[in-house]
């Protein structure tokens, strides 16, 4: 006789998952989703397999937070391995060119300032951008030749941990959209040498850090109820964005959609992005302009 099938549940909030290494984003959220029974999931910012650390794991209703939390401020702890450039900027990767210089920590620092400010990555050819609705990663691995445009990205810091002639551990803290594979890769060239990422923790992901992180291991050991408690709410996503509190007769405008005039003395004139709340509970995010509320996203 078959099992029962497992009932999907309408379950909403965060789950702050240390990905473990060798697992893709898809099969963490995957995982997460199963032990909660959600309905629904998402994730805020790809994790290569790789990699370890923060993946914020969105259940249910917090989906719509993705974005907030997807394009706030993230940290990385990574290794570059010196002497060797690899085809996907890591571990993973065949070496396809070898150098034997190796930079020493005065020259590392010196050139760190190039690296920090509004600069110009070009992403690794093993990344999941799209080329003419195409994979980049399906390209190279079917052997056709990758070409991704520079683009700007903004790094707050970086700076040295950790040095020796074979291998350099740093700390970055940068925006959206940040290849830490080819910031190792690019390094490694202005310092006359090669390098590859040869280890990845992310430690941080907008208002979530490693204090908040869970394992795998820690959400298979308890039962349903023990996981619920452990569940951040919807709100803990924009911790990082001003609130506007609503009355009962704003918070019925906007359950449905509707823009609401902001009152009293400490009320917002403009804001570009914020989220409006009604009894603790998030009620949408949106912006306001000219002392109204205009809510983008309503939650239910």
């Amino acid at each position: 006789m078959s099992a029962p099938k497992r009932v999907k549940r309408a379950i909403s909030g965060w789950v702050v998952l240390n990905k473990p290494y060798d697992m893709t984003s898809t099969q963490a959220v995957g995982k997460v989703r199963w032990l909660f029974s959600a309905a629904k999931a998402g994730h805020a910012g790809t994790l290569d397999p790789l990699a370890t650390g923060i993946l914020p794991i969105a259940l249910g209703e917090a989906t719509k937070a993705v974005p907030q939390v997807q394009d706030g401020t993230k940290i990385y702890r990574f290794a570059i391995s010196w002497g060797s450039a690899t085809t996907t900027d890591d571990t993973e990767g065949s070496v396809i060119a070898t150098s034997d210089v190796r930079p020493d920590r005065a020259a590392l620092e010196a050139v760190l300032p190039q690296f920090t400010g509004t600069i110009l990555q070009r992403p690794p050819i093993f990344s999941a951008l799209k080329i003419d609705g195409e994979r980049a990663y399906d390209l190279a691995r079917a052997g056709e030749a990758v070409e991704l445009a520079p683009r700007e990205i903004d790094v707050d810091a970086i700076a040295l941990i950790e040095h020796s002639s074979e291998r350099s551990i740093l700390e970055v803290t940068c925006g959206k959209g940040t290849y830490v594979r080819s910031l190792a890769r690019d390094l490694g060239e202005a310092l006359g040498t090669r390098g590859h990422v040869s280890m990845l923790h992310r430690s941080a992901v907008g208002p979530f850090n490693d204090d908040d992180a869970l394992s795998i291991d820690q959400l298979e050991a308890l039962d349903q109820a023990g996981r619920d408690a452990l569940l951040k709410p919807i709100w803990a996503g924009f911790t990082d964005l001003p609130e506007i509190r609503l009355d009962p007769q704003q918070a019925s405008a906007v359950r449905h959609g509707n823009n609401v005039l902001l009152t009293g003395a400490s009320a917002p004139v403009t804001l570009d992005e914020c989220w409006a709340s009604f009894r603790g509970e998030v009620m949408a995010t949106g912006r306001v302009e000219f002392g109204q509320f205009r809510p983008r996203r309503v939650f239910n």
